[in-house]
């Protein structure tokens, strides 16, 4: 269980990152969701211990994170939005060399470990390829490859099926499923259909604040019968937006397709639709924003 509480962080610039965050994370994934700007990469690079936080505490167990940062680190995996590689050099040699830097020094030890990873990330037939020569789903495997060294306990994934095609983030998100079952994973993203797909938990955040944490599952079926579509012509959106609260707007043949949040019929025209966890994060926006004003 990694537990966060009351995390705080203001840049210099006067920027407040993190106002008072406090998760619990168990085992499996874990989806965080939140727009550009929202805080999720300071979260991440603070839970990494990449940064320190201006107050809160985050425990990984019995691990006081922030107090024991070697300690933490011998405990994570870490792939970050940005995660560079020696083109030049084989996917098999760079993870060698990562494991020595994680203290496999043992020769043996390391080449059976380097081996059982190439194949669960289902690299092993390019193992000698240059990482240079890999497309974007094939980096990001490798990604997780060097991240799993040490058998971490705790794994943070930033932004990891950005780019890639739907085969590929289809393998990349059956392989974090796969890490899931035996160690808490973070994964940090704002795409909605990665945290439907595969996290059991979720949490979304913005402006620095927990907006809403659980099960997506609970929270989907919490808008039943208040998510409601219709067509309206592009010209007409402003209008709606004005009288409803729209959550999405989606172009389809011209038109656009709209859902909105209203207790009851908003008028005539509009159907009821089931909610999906999209809506569940248009919403807790939206709402965040009229609070704002």
């Amino acid at each position: 269980m990694l537990e966060i509480k009351n995390l705080s962080k203001t840049y210099a610039n006067g920027v407040e990152a993190l106002k008072g965050i406090s998760l619990a994370i168990p085992t499996g994934l874990f989806g965080l969701l939140g727009p550009n700007g929202a805080g999720k990469s300071t979260l991440m690079r603070t839970i990494a211990t990449l940064q320190d936080a201006d107050t809160g505490s985050i425990r990984l167990g019995d691990l006081d994170v922030l107090a024991d940062k070697p300690a933490a680190r011998r405990l994570l995996g870490y792939l970050p939005q940005e995660f560079g590689v020696y083109p030049r050099v084989s996917a098999e040699a760079m993870l060698e060399h990562f494991a020595v830097l994680k203290g496999v020094i043992a020769r043996g030890e390391r080449k059976s470990l380097v081996e059982a990873l190439l194949h669960q990330v289902n690299l092993w037939e390019v193992r000698k390829r240059r990482l240079g020569t890999f497309s974007g789903g094939m980096r990001q495997r490798f990604g997780i490859a060097q991240a799993l060294i040490g058998r971490p306990r705790l794994m943070i994934v930033d932004e990891p099926t950005a780019g890639l095609d739907p085969e590929e983030r289809n393998r990349f998100l059956n392989l974090l499923a796969e890490v899931g079952e035996n160690v808490v994973v973070i994964l940090s993203t704002h795409i909605v259909e990665d945290v439907t797909d595969l996290c059991q938990r979720m949490a979304i955040i913005s402006k620095g604040q927990v907006l809403l944490s659980g099960q997506p599952a609970d929270a989907i079926r919490a808008l039943e019968g208040r998510v409601w579509q219709r067509a309206v012509p592009n010209a007409a959106i402003e209008e709606y937006r004005r009288r409803f609260t729209v959550l999405s707007t989606r172009l389809t043949g011209g038109r656009s397709i709209i859902h909105v949040l209203a207790e009851a019929l908003p008028e005539e025209g509009f159907e009821s639709v089931p909610p999906d966890l999209e809506d569940v994060y248009f919403g807790e926006l939206r709402r965040r924003a009229a609070v704002a004003a």
